[in-house]
């Protein structure tokens, strides 16, 4: 086999039409073997003899597409001093652009035997570990072209590739829970009907199955378990993995463009799939643990864990920088991706020990010319000390803001002293987001996401029953801000039912007419349950996977459509069961409000302004009204008292859409319907008053309360000074043409 000095750069494997360049970096290995591997069990060592800067390189003349291989390092293995290299586990390539296999998870992993975590193992991994793939980075494009969707406009839709896709009806088997699935027409046109514009993966980056997860029969379903951060997960291609998988996901980006709409990464650059020191020798712990790796400075046997994984990547080593920016720019430029939302952003502004805006990590983003125009949202938490940052990222960032998802739970289940915070929320959150010169579209608005109760879970439960974990159901938040309307889970009461309906109304309403970006959580949008589990991390089967409204058993098994894992009515008794028919019916019509409340976002930017309210007057025009005003129940505007008594659920609250300051793209002046909110999270019915001075007719256009009638055209029509019955816990739009 010929083998040429190679080149440094780029890192990883790179395949140039004759061959391939190998580059790997550690600086503490004596010696790295590239380890090619052939279908018949058996490898051919090179190795990689040149090194400039600590980085050992080759060219291979003839290594074509995928061509299996991974690396064998040489070097001191001394744990109490952060040193773990040992030749004989073949290790994973960190900047593999696909990964081939999976871990069987034999002792041979991992770098001890188990019982005896001093000792050293030298069992060889081959055999029952994942390899790095050979990839053809050549990709038709076409036209495709990024849609670039301002915030303003933009409608997050948060899904898991294969929980969206798996139970879907009109698609194939072969394609269901796969990045195919995701392209295929019956999805997309869901999306689109929806009103998405933007949908936000969970993690896609190669990432491992625990091995406790996978001895009680379980999965690391939501795959926040990452191993390689540039190879798109392997399980979720149709048709194979020895670089199908990057055509693959290319492909669906490419039909996903064309209808609009972007693809957003859930990415996890704050720890790996290694886990502590008892945790498997799957690539960077034994290229350079001390590099990659934030060491307790003590003894350099053990990680720091500010992740609540077992680790977290040291943010202050250069390479460790160079290989997440690597990473970003890859997934922009060669995959085409449209931003990132990074899971415990927190963790990765740790610098040192605090969380600091002014890390590196913040500086690199910032001064990219390639990941700094995409979009970027962050998870402002951790598990560390400090780690809770929701409105202290830098200006460039877009925050999950978790104030507002607590704030409108607690709002619609009616706690008391609510409506102070309840208004900055509505209104963009200026008090997280305003003091650093960010706007409402810093705010990443959500009730429901894909950690926590389904949104049909929300109002169904008032705890957690996790128990298909095995955790005895100690896993997971039992702080949820939950109500289940008067009696836990599945319900015949048509009351309960009817609250549960109207409450589900009431949180997508809120949502959607809230200033800032909101986000859905897939299958929220059908009333999807997972029988009261609000941490279904583990749990890959029907439990998690999205039930549409066609498939056997109704959408997602709600209420009376609930069974067991895998149960459900098969089509002809679905038909003759007036009790499931009666839930698809509920489902459908939840699913039609979702898209009325989504459209009318769309239609209106009084909804999703660019600036904050002034609550003033607009400079330079004869209306006379404030571009916002807040008024209690019987009409009259709001006080300081008001907003501060614990008794106070009601509120109204004016939107002028003639005081609308920024201006459209041209410069031009943005006018809008004007609209007033009327919130009633009381228990019991309330008048209110429509509020005189701020216009004559006004038309209903939003009633959670008697959402057919709005359907129909036979909403509410009023006029200033009339009073309108509000039942409990409901919510009306009023709307007056401009």
């Amino acid at each position: 086999m010929q083998v040429w000095p190679g080149q440094t750069y780029p890192l990883g494997a790179t395949y140039d039409g004759a061959g391939t360049n190998f580059a790997v970096y550690s600086e503490t290995a004596e010696r790295i073997e590239l380890s090619l591997l052939h279908d018949d069990g058996s490898e051919t060592a090179v190795e990689l003899r040149e090194t400039d800067a600590f980085v050992r390189h080759a060219y291979l003349p003839g290594i074509m597409p995928g061509q299996r291989y991974g690396f064998r390092v040489h070097g001191p293995y001394k744990p109490e001093r952060g040193h773990r290299h040992n030749s004989a586990k073949l290790l994973l390539d960190p900047y593999a652009k696909a990964v081939s296999g999976s871990i069987d998870w034999d002792e041979a992993v991992y770098g001890y035997h188990f019982g005896r975590p001093d000792s050293r193992n030298d069992l060889d991994s081959a055999p029952h570990t994942m390899t790095s793939v050979v990839i053809n980075p050549y990709f038709d494009w076409g036209d495709d072209r990024p849609p670039r969707t301002d915030y303003h406009e933009t409608v997050l839709y948060e899904a898991h590739v294969k929980g969206l896709t798996m139970l879907h009806p009109d698609l194939p088997d072969d394609l269901r829970g796969s990045y195919a699935a995701l392209a295929h027409p019956a999805v997309i046109d869901h999306l689109t009907g929806l009103g998405v514009t933007a949908l936000e993966l969970m993690p896609v980056h190669q990432f491992v199955h625990d091995h406790r997860l996978v001895d009680a029969g379980l999965a690391n379903y939501w795959g926040y378990n990452t191993i390689g951060f540039f190879a798109p997960h392997n399980a979720y291609a149709s048709w194979g993995d020895r670089g199908q998988q990057v055509l693959e996901f290319k492909s669906a980006v490419r039909a996903l463009h064309e209808a609009g709409i972007e693809v957003i990464l859930d990415v996890v650059y704050n720890h790996t799939a290694e886990g502590n020191h008892l945790g498997p020798t799957l690539s960077f712990r034994g290229l350079d643990n001390a590099s990659y790796y934030r060491l307790v400075a003590d003894d350099p046997r053990y990680y720091m864990d500010t992740t609540g994984t077992g680790n977290s990547l040291l943010m202050r080593s250069p390479h460790v920088l160079q290989l997440i920016m690597d990473s970003l720019r890859y997934w922009v430029t060669e995959m085409r991706v449209d931003g990132f939302r990074f899971d415990l952003a927190a963790t990765l502004a740790r610098q040192f020990h605090e969380v600091d805006r002014l890390s590196s990590f913040f500086d690199l983003v910032q001064q990219d010319p390639v990941v700094s125009q995409v979009k970027l949202i962050a998870e402002p938490w951790d598990v560390g000390e400090g780690g809770y940052q929701v409105g202290n990222f830098p200006p460039l960032w877009t925050e999950w803001n978790g104030k507002f998802r607590d704030t409108v739970r607690d709002l619609w289940r009616g706690e008391p002293r609510t409506l102070a915070e309840f208004g900055s929320r509505l209104t963009g959150s200026s008090d997280l987001y305003q003091g650093d010169g960010r706007r409402p579209l810093a705010s990443i608005n959500f009730v429901t996401c894909h950690d926590g109760f389904t949104l049909r879970d929300l109002v169904s439960y008032d705890g957690k029953h996790n128990e298909a974990n095995g955790e005895d159901n100690k896993d997971g938040e039992s702080f949820n801000r939950s109500w289940n309307c008067g009696a836990e889970g599945p319900t015949d009461d048509p009351a309960v039912q009817e609250l549960r309906a109207r409450q589900m109304r009431n949180f997508m309403a809120t949502l959607m007419l809230s200033q800032g970006v909101p986000m859905l959580s897939h299958g929220d949008e059908f009333g999807r349950t997972q029988r009261g589990n609000n941490n279904a991390y583990c749990q890959d089967n029907e439990l998690t996977w999205v039930r549409w409204p066609d498939t056997d058993g109704g959408a997602a098994g709600t209420e009376a459509g609930e069974g067991g894992e895998g149960e459900g009515e098969s089509g002809t008794e679905a038909e003759d069961d007036p009790e499931l028919a009666a839930v698809r019916k509920e489902d459908q019509e939840f699913l039609t409000f979702v898209r009325q409340m989504v459209w009318l976002r769309r239609d209106h930017p009084v909804f999703r302004r660019r600036r904050f309210f002034h609550g003033r007057p607009m400079e330079g025009t004869h209306d006379e009204l404030s571009d916002i005003a807040w008024f209690t129940a019987e009409g009259e505007e709001m006080r300081q008292r008001d907003w501060q008594a614990a008794h106070a659920k009601s509120l109204t609250v004016f939107l002028n859409g003639s005081a609308i300051t920024e201006p459209g793209p041209r410069g031009e002046r943005i006018t809008d319907d004007s609209f007033l909110l009327m919130f009633n999270a009381h228990a019991d019915e309330r008048e209110f008053t429509v509020p005189v001075d701020h216009g004559r007719q006004w038309q209903a256009v939003v009633d959670t309360a008697h959402p057919e009638a709005v359907a129909d055209g036979g909403g509410i029509k009023a006029q200033a000074g009339d009073r309108l019955a509000l039942p409990g816990r409901s919510m009306l739009v009023l709307q007056r043409p401009a």
